[in-house]
């Protein structure tokens, strides 16, 4: 069996150091044991780990989420449907803030394309907008 030291497991999994001590401190990553030298010994598999962790907050996973996959994923009893699931609440999340993003573009958009661009910041097409919208709320 192959022991890692931080370094190792933070290079094989193209994170910084940091995050591997990061992760470890969150339990997201099981403590390892230490060299005669105090130093951290991580097993090879820790790599895999971190990979997974990186790869599902890319997906837009929380940290609390991607420990709930990993633990879906070490329960022999767990269903795929549960992991299912989540992925399903995770892409309902992505489309409402791709909906939401959309529509300030489209927002901002049009405040742009208005704006003659010249002229004092107190005729600020803008600016004006920005400020009667505030009025909304």
């Amino acid at each position: 069996m192959e022991d890692l030291s931080t370094g190792e497991v933070a290079r094989r999994a193209d994170v910084h150091v940091e995050t591997v001590r990061y992760y470890e401190r969150r339990g997201i990553v099981p403590s390892p044991r230490r060299s005669g030298s105090n130093r951290r010994r991580y097993p090879a598999e820790t790599v895999t780990q971190v990979r997974f962790v990186k790869r599902a907050q890319s997906l837009g996973f929380s940290l609390a989420e991607v420990t709930e996959l990993l633990g879906l994923r070490a329960n022999r009893d767990a269903s795929c449907d549960e992991v299912l699931n989540q992925a399903r609440s995770k892409l309902r999340e992505v489309d409402e803030k791709i909906r939401a993003l959309s529509a300030m573009r489209r927002a901002l958009k049009q405040l742009v394309e208005e704006c003659p661009g010249d002229g004092p910041t107190s005729a600020c097409s803008i600016l004006s907008a920005l400020e009667s919208e505030g009025d909304d709320e």
